[in-house]
């Protein structure tokens, strides 16, 4: 598919910290793997993306630049980021989970993700709820384009062959896709 322009794949890394990452995503690949992974795509000339994500000030935050840089080493051609979104009850399953992972940041994290939020929890504003607003949101946002700007990432974005793409037939026959 990537040869006909139909694929391009991006990989969440959220943490380099092995440990981190086991708390944050016991079920998940670890950073390694997910960077194996980024190596191995590109390597088989599959266009690959790294996202930075979620983005949890005081917890993963400070890891930006050493993640993109790294994704970066392995192959990665593009990047994003968004931050940690905590609509409707997954925020009462994230304040559970960080008061049990990290109790002695848990107020500061959630004070840093109410200033990016207008004070709340979660915005759903469409051009807001993956980047978030004010002075901490704008930081990470210069952050990020500094090091994509530094890393040569973004530079050009593999353009899907839209073209080559079929309406799937009106039997309802998903394998008739392939």
């Amino acid at each position: 598919m990537a040869e006909m322009g139909l694929a391009r794949v991006a990989l969440s890394v959220t943490t380099l910290d092995r440990k981190l990452a086991r708390v944050m995503e016991p079920r998940a690949a670890t950073p390694q793997r997910r960077l194996d992974t980024i190596a191995a795509l590109s390597r088989a000339d599959i266009p690959v993306g790294v996202m930075f994500a979620p983005v949890i000030p005081a917890l993963n935050d400070d890891e930006l630049e050493a993640v993109l840089a790294q994704a970066t080493g392995a192959g990665a051609q593009s990047a994003g980021y968004v931050l940690l979104r905590l609509p409707l009850e997954i925020k009462d399953l994230f304040r559970e989970w960080l008061e049990a992972s990290t109790p002695g940041r848990a107020k500061h994290v959630m004070s840093l993700i109410r200033q990016m939020r207008g004070g709340k929890d979660y915005d759903s504003q469409w051009h807001t709820r993956m980047k978030g607003t004010g002075p901490y949101a704008e930081m990470i946002a210069r952050r990020f384009r500094m090091a994509v700007k530094r890393l040569g990432l973004n530079r050009e974005r593999t353009q899907l062959a839209i073209g080559k793409f079929r309406r799937p037939p009106r039997t309802g026959d998903q394998l008739g896709l392939f």
